[in-house]
């Protein structure tokens, strides 16, 4: 039996997925699980890099404890943080999460210096105010120090992969959500980089999906007792995501679930024309240079603040049922606005925002959750209509995958909001998409329609149409 290693690290949590083929299906084997998540280091909310590498060789020597030694292993992780790396290979400063407040009017600076929409023309990449553009900005003009000692760019998975291989390569699809990408060349903007004064000698070659690294490094060879093979998945979670959608035509429309919505399709060209961009909508790298065309929506990351705020009280089980009670309830907030990026307290937030709005404020806790899944469900319908406006044509149906797949609740809103078959699965979408990277690199599923229909054949896809729900 062979065995291909998945390693998922998200922003809460990360895992470790062994994955095998047989008879052409998928088969899974959560191996180890850990917990992830920013810690607050002078005045900066930053990830703890030290502790996930170790999380990372804790689960590889799980799998050796069960004797499933994989053959190749890939990791995959959020977009846009990264690390600066000295001349000794050393980490500059730390490691700063998105959510950090450092690229406060960051955004607006950059526009003096570069249009908004020269911007988009050449990256084709949605205007967000934690884009790695804006980070590294922020350093220049905070901690200028920093970049003059820089010597190496690595985002977050490429920094792991070279601590593993010892090799410094930056990754196609989470290059791509840098805003620094040319979305026609493929490659860094030496533009951009002159016009904001970045030195374009810290970014690594950008290699696509599939890519072999190559061996682990021999001390970590000998410490594990094998070695293996590093194969570059799509290392944006959600590119890895995209590639497990069970659709694989042009009437569907995709939804990747989980803390972000992610909602789109698959384009084999970049759409940066100011339409889209007034939308905007980005144009991310994807497997086999595909582009994913989509829309950034701020996902289940407010019901999760929601429970924190109430002291994890309900599981999220439990938040549904309640929100079923009050499914009358009919409140809805814009979850994209920056105001719910990171409030001090989403409720509070979600009742402001009823206030300004003069809607019904939610008071009871079923009230706030029916709240919160009918604003998601009400968002992803406004980028449906904005998609079908653009391509001039309408979707059947919405193939929703990730973890937020499994809420059945919210699947039967979104086919009720939309109007559009809903096809809920698989749920474990970046771990497969992670292994199916793998498994195309080793030629066993020979393209990537092929290891669609497996998918298919191997996971449980529910169906919610409008009319039944």
């Amino acid at each position: 039996m062979e065995y291909y290693l998945a390693i998922d690290i998200g922003a809460s949590s990360g895992r470790h997925i062994l994955g095998t083929v047989e008879n052409g299906k998928l088969k899974l084997e959560e191996i180890y699980r850990f917990e992830n998540g920013i810690s607050k280091i002078n005045d900066e909310f930053c990830w703890d890099i030290d502790k996930l590498f170790e999380s990372v060789k804790i689960g590889i020597k799980k799998c050796v404890e069960l004797g499933k030694i994989p053959r190749s292993v890939g990791i995959d992780t959020w977009a846009v943080d990264f690390v600066l790396l000295d001349e000794n290979d050393d980490m500059l400063g730390n490691a700063v999460s998105y959510r950090d407040d450092r690229t406060e009017g960051m955004m607006e600076e950059v526009f003096e210096i570069i249009p908004k929409d020269m911007m988009y023309l050449y990256t084709g990449i949605q205007f967000q105010r934690f884009n790695t553009i804006y980070q590294l900005l922020s350093i220049k003009k905070n901690k200028p120090e920093i970049l003059e000692k820089a010597k190496t760019f690595l985002m977050i998975p490429d920094y792991l992969n070279f601590l593993l291989t010892g090799k410094k390569v930056n990754e196609y699809t989470n290059a791509s959500t840098t805003q620094l990408v040319n979305s026609f060349d493929r490659t860094w903007d030496p533009k951009i980089l002159d016009d904001l004064g970045i030195k374009k000698d810290i970014f690594q070659e950008i290699k696509l999906p599939k890519t072999r690294l190559g061996t682990l490094r021999a001390e970590l060879a000998s410490e594990f007792g094998f070695d293996m093979e590093v194969i570059l998945p799509a290392t944006h979670d959600t590119g890895s995501a995209f590639i497990s959608s069970v659709c694989n035509d042009s009437d569907s429309l995709y939804l990747s679930s989980g803390t972000w919505s992610l909602i789109g399709l698959e384009n084999r060209f970049p759409l940066c024309v100011p339409q889209t961009m007034e939308y905007n909508f980005t144009n991310e790298g994807g497997i086999d240079y595909r582009y994913r065309f989509l829309k950034n929506i701020m996902g289940l990351w407010v019901i999760q603040e929601v429970s924190r705020n109430l002291d994890n009280k309900y599981s999220f089980a439990e938040l549904v049922e309640l929100a079923r009670e009050k499914e009358s309830f009919t409140s809805v907030v814009d979850v994209n606005d920056d105001r719910f990026l990171k409030p001090e307290n989403m409720i509070m937030e979600i009742k402001n925002y009823c206030i300004e709005t003069n809607q019904k404020v939610p008071e009871e806790v079923g009230e706030i959750a029916m709240c919160v899944y009918n604003s998601l469900a009400h968002c992803y319908q406004k980028a449906v209509l904005n998609i079908e406006e653009i391509f001039e044509k309408e979707f059947e149906r919405i193939n929703i995958f990730g973890g937020g797949c499994q809420n059945n609740f919210l699947n039967e809103l979104v086919a009720k909001v939309t109007g559009k078959e809903v096809l809920a699965g698989p749920i474990e979408a970046t771990a497969i998409g992670n292994i199916v990277a793998q498994l195309l690199s080793y030629n066993i599923y020979k393209d990537l329609g092929e290891a669609r229909g497996a998918i298919k054949e191997s996971f449980n896809i529910i169906t919610f149409k409008p009319g039944e729900v």
